[in-house]
């Protein structure tokens, strides 16, 4: 009995291997990406590429675990949700309202140490911001509401 139990869950654990999610890839940056509208030193490109891009633009850089199910399932409904509350992608698209309100969103999140995920930074030990790439990456960001506010 174990035994056909043991081997059942071989079975799922192979067939499950050919339904796989859609992959987040874009073939180019659009020009309604958020580093395409709003100029950026290089450190505050290099620090959303690493920390913030894979789940909140169109464009995910996958690890090769991804290729393992269930876990491509797990990552792409993560991307999705992420993309779902910010798409730096499709940033350009965005009111100035809206641009307002999705920075100080990011900025609190940022700084309540809230984003990165963990369950990210664990795998991702680059995407682990210190104190320093918190100031740099939120001054850019606070610098940025006050440039495209339409209230000030």
């Amino acid at each position: 009995m174990v035994k056909k139990i043991f081997l059942g869950l071989i079975l799922i654990a192979v067939v499950i291997q050919f339904f796989r999610p859609q992959k987040n890839l874009s073939a180019a940056t659009p020009k309604t990406d958020l580093l395409a509208v709003h100029a950026a030193p290089a450190e505050v490109k290099q620090l959303l590429a690493v920390a913030c891009y894979d789940c909140h633009s169109d464009n995910t850089r996958y690890p090769w675990y991804s290729e393992i199910q269930p876990v491509a399932w797990w990552l792409a409904s993560h991307v999705d949700d992420g993309k779902k509350e910010l798409n730096f992608s499709s940033f350009g698209e965005l009111s100035a309202k809206r641009k307002v309100t999705r920075i100080e969103s990011m900025i609190d999140s940022i700084t309540m140490g809230e984003m990165p995920l963990k369950s990210y930074t664990i795998v991702h030990r680059d995407a682990k911001l210190s104190p320093a790439q918190i100031k740099v990456l939120t001054d850019w960001l606070e610098a940025l509401r006050d440039e495209v506010d339409p209230d000030k």
